[in-house]
């Protein structure tokens, strides 16, 4: 915030419009008798060069240990190109919040049209929306909708669901007799386990949630399985939380999901210690009176010029809330106008592009980390940029010394599946350079010995 200094005649002007003679009168609710009446012990007065070259001073006092990290499980540090920070940044975009005046808002409306416009086109399907918080409450909105479309009594949801959006999820309907039953994953492929599908699916089921790829970084194959709930009456959901993998992978709408949603933090968004974030939905026409948050839509006006407007946002601002879909009441715009630079920056190659460097670095490293001994590989299924390793070695002692040499080893999978004590969920992206890689792989081998 900009410091702006106050002249004597500035402050005395001020007293007289609130009626005081004196800037002591400001303190006359304070009791005189806790008052501190002497000089305050504070060192003089420094020149604004002299104050910069004392915080300077004072920040090489910080000293935190600069780690190496392939952490990925939800969150991933992808390259944003500069344009992004800048445009993003101007006063224009940073000032609006809710449009709720269409004809003073066109800017953010039409931002808002235009991240709906990628969103469908990543999605394969018809209709997206603006405004979700990030990827698990997404999901968890995507359950509600299904829920107000079927009205039945369970919805099932993939094992590899990402835990955290499995706990939303469960958060989410708890009071709204709707039961959770998860479907267990192959324990060879990582897969969704079909037979295990096939003997939880009845007629009162609302929906199958699928995450691709899913949670351990496996791509899943959803087509059976979805073609499998919607012969019981069920609606499928896939749930997409490396939103860069849509560069590659086959838009969820081609092979059968009714409503597709998931986290776009890939797109432009830095990992900023856990947000904000960008939930976004998508889902079929059929379906759009249900979904939630805003939608823009584009129109005409009386002279036949294009603009932008709000519309069908049964939010609780806009309906009676029992009519509402959704209790969300921020406006996201700021982040998805964030994606929206991001995606037309990079257009459908670049995307592609920067997916494939993803499926092959990612490649590059779990092949020769197989290459040590002391390493395998827990799953067969085919990866994007996550991998899942099982140590031969307790993993909290290789993990501690990874540590040491400054790399984050990756997630952890014990705290969340149990059986899979001492395995390793790893993310490589494309910030990982061979070097990065190497150095990854010489720790490795440092700590199995």
């Amino acid at each position: 915030m900009s410091y702006i200094p106050l002249s004597k005649k500035d402050i005395e002007a001020m007293l007289k419009r609130i009626g005081l003679s004196s800037l002591d009168e400001l303190f006359t609710s304070i009791p005189r008798e806790i008052r501190w009446e002497g000089p305050l012990d504070l060192p003089p007065p420094l020149t604004e060069s002299e104050l910069f070259e004392y915080f300077n001073d004072l920040s090489r006092k910080n000293s935190f240990p600069e780690f190496l990290s392939f952490l990925g499980a939800g969150a991933y540090a992808h390259t944003i190109p500069a344009v992004v920070d800048y445009l993003s940044s101007r006063g224009e975009f940073v000032t609006p919040y809710t449009p709720y005046q269409p004809e003073v808002s066109q800017g953010t409306l039409q931002i808002i049209f235009e991240y709906q416009t990628l969103i469908c086109q990543l999605t394969g399907l018809e209709v997206a929306n603006a405004s979700l918080y990030e990827g698990a409450t997404a999901t968890a909105e995507a359950v509600l909708m299904a829920q107000r479309l079927k009205n039945k009594s369970k919805v099932l949801v993939a094992r590899t669901l990402h835990p955290q959006y499995r706990q939303v999820i469960a958060s989410y309907i708890r009071n709204l007799g709707l039961t959770l039953e998860e479907i267990d994953y192959d324990s060879r492929s990582g897969r969704l386990l079909l037979d295990d599908l096939k003997n939880k699916l009845d007629d009162q089921v609302t929906a199958l949630v699928v995450q691709n790829p899913n949670f351990f970084g496996v791509i899943e194959e959803p087509e059976e399985a979805f073609t499998l709930a919607r012969q019981n009456g069920a609606l499928n959901i896939a749930v997409i939380a490396e939103a860069l993998s849509l560069g590659l992978l086959q838009p969820p709408g081609k092979y059968g999901a009714d409503i597709a949603c998931g986290e776009g933090q890939s797109f432009g968004l830095p990992l900023s210690f856990g947000g904000p974030y960008l939930g976004f939905i998508a889902c079929r026409q059929e379906f759009l009176r249900q979904l939630p948050g805003r939608i823009a839509g584009q129109t005409r006006d009386a002279e036949g010029r294009i603009g932008y407007v709000l519309t069908l946002s049964t939010r609780e601002q806009h309906i009676r809330r029992e009519k509402a879909t959704s209790n969300i009441c921020t406006n996201q715009a700021w982040c998805a106008l964030r994606a929206t630079i991001f995606l037309e920056t990079l257009g459908p190659r670049g995307l592609k592009e920067m997916a494939y460097y993803n499926l092959q670095k990612a490649n590059y490293a779990l092949e020769s980390l197989l290459a040590l001994n002391g390493l395998k590989r827990r799953f067969e299924g085919p990866i994007f940029n996550e991998f899942v390793l099982e140590s031969e070695k307790p993993l909290n002692q290789i993990y501690i010394r990874m540590m040491e040499k400054g790399i984050i080893a990756g997630y952890p999978l014990e705290r969340d599946f149990p059986e899979l004590k001492n395995c390793l969920l790893l993310c490589v992206t494309e910030v990982h350079s061979r070097a990065k890689i190497e150095k990854l792989i010489e720790a490795f081998k440092e700590a199995l010995a």
